[in-house]
């Protein structure tokens, strides 16, 4: 038998948390391991109770639903997210955090339990899993537009100042998402961090050239420039890249 979904409700409204609560625990898949009440409280119980999979409203005092998403998917084991709200305004960009799905109250029972479903496949059915990584999209915010990149076709990703680009085959984007929410999203496409500003698909490094004070220089297939490869990294990404 399949261990139970670890699953933690986050909404500044008792009622809504409460009538979440009561769906839930109707399926027997579910356990409600927790309850806050904020973004913050939400951050600091994800880390304590370790959830599969947290459900988040959007309109919340101080921390936001989108702030307190942005933060899960920086943990170490990053919970799978399920945004419920009364506003749909907000769907296109929950979606940038690869959302499972996005609920509007009054919660739909079916499409909850369709909900359930999802999750279950994901948590439960590697082969399934592997599937979704397969044919997923990565979704960044550029310019006020949603753009999908396939990440085999992102050859390395720089912060740059204030905005972060990604390189790919055909040509280059600039979004404000954070290096490091990008690291956690690509993490099962073969991408490694070799300096605190870049981000490399190993797909296609070529060379990799000693520097100075143990730091190196690195290649990438079909393009001129070298990227740096700090000496904390060098280790690891050897380690990686080599058979």
């Amino acid at each position: 038998m399949e261990s139970k979904i670890k699953t933690l409700i986050v909404d500044d409204e008792l009622y809504s948390r409460d009538e979440l609560s009561h769906l839930l625990e109707a399926d027997p898949t579910i356990q409600i391991v927790g309850e806050a009440d904020s973004g913050e409280s939400a951050i600091l119980k994800a880390i304590q109770l370790q959830p599969d999979v947290v459900f988040l409203d959007v309109e919340m005092p101080k921390l936001n639903g989108m702030d307190a998403a942005k933060a899960l998917l920086e943990l170490k084991k990053p919970p799978l997210i399920v945004f419920a709200t009364a506003y749909p305004e907000f769907a296109v960009e929950a979606f940038r955090f690869n959302a499972i799905d996005y609920l509007l109250k009054p919660f739909d029972e079916e499409q909850l339990k369709e909900t359930v479903k999802r999750i279950e496949k994901l948590l439960h059915t590697p082969e399934e899993k592997e599937k979704g990584k397969q044919t997923g999209k990565l979704a960044i915010d550029s310019s006020g537009e949603i753009i999908y990149l396939e990440p085999m076709d992102i050859l390395y990703i720089v912060k740059d100042e204030k905005v972060t680009k990604l390189v790919t085959k055909l040509g280059e984007y600039e979004t404000k998402t954070q290096l490091k929410e990008l690291e956690n999203r690509l993490e099962s496409y073969g991408f490694f961090r070799i300096h605190k500003s870049f981000l490399v698909n190993l797909k296609y490094v070529t060379r990799l050239t000693p520097w100075f004070n143990g730091a190196y220089q690195l290649e990438i297939e079909g393009r001129e420039e070298q990227l740096s490869v700090s000496r904390n990294y060098v280790k690891a990404l050897r380690a990686q890249l080599e058979i």
